[in-house]
C-alpha cells in the first residue's frame, strides 16, 4: 500500500490497523489474497473490466460494443461528480499489486481535509460516489463500470483471499468461511454495510495470523479480503 501519494488510512477495531479510510458516512448503499490461482469456476474472482483487459481479448464487434457500454469512466483521472461521473455505485476489477488507488473528495483543493474516503486496491473494489461528493480520483486502476445494486448473481462458496471486495448475495453466498495458514497479521477482512468506505460502513473487521473464521450475514452488503489465503465456505 501507499504507492500513490496518499495512503488508505486505517479503520480500527481493537488493534486492527489496515482497512478503510475514515469518512463522512451518509445514506446506506448496497455493496483482496494472494491470488494463488487455486480458485475454481465456483470461486468468486475479480472480473476483468475496462480497456486494460481488452487488449489481449479477441471477440466479435458486438461483444466489443457490449464491453464498451460497461465502462462508466476510465481508471486514470480526476472526475467532477455530476458532470464527468454520476452518483452511484461503481466497480473496478482485475487490479494487481495494490497499484490501483482511488479517492472520494469534497472539493478539488487536493488537501487532506478534502478527503472523504480512499483505498489502494488489489483485485476488485466497489465504491459508492454520493451526490454530495465533488471529485472522484482514480489512478492506475482498471476502468470503472456502473453496478446494478439490485441485480442478483450466482454467488460462489469460495473466494480469492486477495480478491478485494465481494458483494454478498451476488458475488458470494452468505455463510461461514475459513482461511488458513495466514502469516504475520497480513490477512485483513471486513464485513461492510455499504461501499462508501467510511468508519460507519464497517460492521466488523480484523487482522489475522493463522486461521480466520468469519460468518458473513445475509444482511451484510460487502465482504472485503486482503492478504489472506483463499476462503472456503464451511457452513
Amino acid at each position: 500500500m501507499g504507492m500513490k501519494g496518499k495512503i488508505a488510512l486505517g479503520a480500527v477495531v481493537g488493534i486492527v490497523v489496515i482497512g478503510a479510510v475514515s469518512a463522512n458516512s451518509g445514506d446506506d448503499s448496497d455493496g483482496g489474497s494472494r491470488s494463488s490461482g487455486k480458485g475454481s469456476s465456483s470461486s468468486a474472482q475479480a472480473k476483468p473490466g475496462g480497456d486494460k483487459e481488452k487488449g489481449s481479448a479477441e471477440g466479435t464487434d458486438a461483444a466489443d460494443a457490449a464491453e464498451e457500454k460497461k465502462v462508466a469512466f476510465e481508471g486514470d483521472g480526476q472526475f467532477q461528480v455530476g458532470s464527468d461521473v454520476k452518483p452511484g455505485t461503481y466497480r473496478t476489477s482485475g487490479n494487481e499489486d495494490g497499484m490501483c488507488y482511488w479517492e472520494r473528495a469534497k472539493d478539488a483543493s487536493g488537501e487532506m481535509d478534502s478527503l472523504l474516503a480512499n483505498d489502494n486496491v488489489t483485485g476488485t473494489s466497489y465504491v459508492t460516489i454520493k451526490a454530495t461528493d465533488k471529485i472522484f480520483k482514480s489512478s492506475d486502476c482498471n476502468d470503472w463500470e456502473a453496478v446494478d445494486t439490485k441485480a442478483k448473481g450466482s454467488p460462489a462458496s469460495k473466494m480469492a483471499g486477495d480478491g478485494g471486495m465481494f458483494r454478498v448475495g451476488a458475488d458470494i453466498a452468505p455463510g461461514t468461511y475459513k482461511s488458513t495458514g495466514n502469516e504475520d497479521d497480513m490477512c485483513y477482512w471486513e464485513r461492510a454495510k455499504d461501499a462508501e468506505h467510511g468508519l460507519d460502513s464497517i460492521i466488523a473487521n480484523d487482522n489475522v495470523s493463522g486461521s480466520a473464521v468469519v460468518t458473513i450475514s445475509a444482511k451484510d452488503t460487502y465482504f472485503k479480503t486482503s492478504g489472506c489465503t483463499d476462503w472456503k465456505k464451511t457452513g
